[in-house]
């Protein structure tokens, strides 16, 4: 069973498979390492490279499980739909209700990156005032269209991937030439003894720079090419992202100045690591350029992400999950309308609030953090429930085992997490619970009143 190519409300069909690719990139950064390197290298005394090949790892796992989902139910509401087919309404609600906080909060977040970073450039001027024109540049492209959004975005993207393969290149020319200031197997091996709770729990805060390759997925409608075109742009997503993280990272570990000691004694260091490395670097401009790629980049990376939110809100709308005025779709430019100014209404406020408070940013990363990982344990689970339990399609050991893998890394991440993060997310699903149980108990009695 999948949904029909043309659904009534159906969204235009006008991206290929570069658009689907530049909105993955463009929602991951391709310089998402930057601001973790420093925490990671302390948390696994230098092993940061590690770290990004059990993550890349580990998401490698949700790519396939989202592609091959997305093959068979091409749908605007992603893991929504997923679970929906896979394991029942109740399950699917709550799958979007966790997802919403991925969707719906990481673009505050990425606002919030930019505010804070262009703060730190022109301190004059308030980090929510960044944040807040930010949101309304990528906001406006979003309204314009995905095909307008995706052709700015794809420029953004190229002037990223060129600060960063300067990055590449000069730091590698500085290797060979000068040798490492950490020994050579230390960004795999770490200083010291390496165990897997340690790299699971750097792994729990490593995921974070890969959110957003997911989000392909609610582009399923408006794709232009065949069935197969989505799976296959989220998986090579994930692997450019996960090629362009550890070469990054190894290279960073191996010229920082600072060990993974000092970076441990002194957590203020942590956050500017991977910019002192750069500056102790014969490459002149390229810190100022890193900072200012981290700078604008979040803002374009909060564009696609809200323009994925939307996707979601829609697709719930459209299925009755949400009201149905988000199931709107523009006639002028083929987007949910609606379901866009409801996202940009939160992702603003959500931005702003956090931009006046100290811990906002920790608040909202705990949230989008278990948010996404819990709506992925359920998206394994859902390709289990579609081809096995419900049999709705031919299946075969892979769609038993690398689900199973998969739910076992992701828990063992969530485990992981911090208890922070792990209650917020336990609130926010069980709201989600109660919501949905009310609806069905409504839906129950409206049958039987009707009866």
């Amino acid at each position: 069973m999948a949904f029909a190519p043309d659904a009534p409300a159906g969204l235009r069909r006008s991206l290929s498979f570069r658009d689907l690719l530049v909105y993955g990139l463009l929602f991951i950064g391709p310089l998402a390492p930057v601001g973790v390197f420093g925490v990671l290298d302390a948390r696994t005394d230098g092993a940061v490279a590690t770290v990004y090949l059990a993550a890349t790892a580990a998401m490698g796992l949700t790519a396939w499980s989202y592609a091959t989902m997305a093959a068979v139910v091409p749908h605007a509401g992603s893991v929504f739909a997923y679970a929906t087919h896979g394991l029942g309404t109740t399950v699917g609600f709550l799958a979007g209700w966790l997802a919403l906080l991925d969707y719906l909060l990481i673009p505050s977040v990425a606002y919030l990156f930019s505010g804070i970073a262009l703060h730190a450039l022109v301190p004059a001027v308030p980090a929510w005032v960044f944040a807040t024109v930010a949101f309304v540049v990528t906001t406006t492209l979003n309204f314009a269209g995905v095909r307008v959004a995706a052709r700015v975005g794809w420029v953004v993207l190229v002037l990223e991937v060129l600060v960063l393969g300067l990055f590449l290149v000069g730091a590698l020319a500085v290797v060979m030439t000068t040798g490492p200031s950490r020994p050579w197997s230390s960004p795999f091996a770490s200083f010291g003894v390496l165990s897997a709770p340690q790299v699971m729990g750097a792994v729990s805060i490593a995921v974070l720079s890969y959110l957003g390759f997911d989000a392909i997925a609610g582009f399923a409608e408006e794709t232009t090419g065949a069935s197969g075109t989505v799976g296959r742009a989220i998986t090579v997503c994930l692997v450019l992202s996960g090629v362009l993280f550890v070469l990054q990272t190894l290279l960073g570990a191996w010229l920082s100045p600072w060990t993974p000691s000092t970076l441990a004694a002194a957590p203020a260091r942590q956050g500017t690591a991977f910019y002192d490395m750069v500056r102790s670097l014969p490459l002149p401009g390229l810190a100022t350029a890193i900072a200012l790629t981290k700078a604008i980049g979040p803002a374009f990376a909060a564009m696609a992400g809200q323009a994925a939110a939307a996707r979601l809100l829609f697709g719930m709308a459209r299925d009755g999950r949400l009201p149905a005025a988000l199931a709107s779709v523009s006639s002028e430019t083929g987007t949910p309308q609606r379901a866009l100014v409801a996202t940009a209404g939160l992702t603003l406020l959500v931005s702003v609030v956090a931009a006046r408070r100290d811990d906002g940013l920790a608040q909202l990363v705990s949230l989008v953090d278990v948010g996404a990982l819990a709506a992925f344990a359920l998206l394994h689970a859902s390709v289990i429930g579609y081809f096995v339990h419900r049999r709705l399609a031919p299946w075969g050991p892979p769609h038993v085992v690398i689900p199973l893998l998969g739910l076992a890394v992701t828990g063992w991440v969530l485990v992981e997490a911090s208890p922070f993060a792990q209650a917020l997310g336990l609130v926010w699903g069980g709201i989600g619970l109660l919501v949905a149980l009310g609806r069905r108990t409504r839906r129950l009695g409206d049958v039987h009143g009707h009866g």
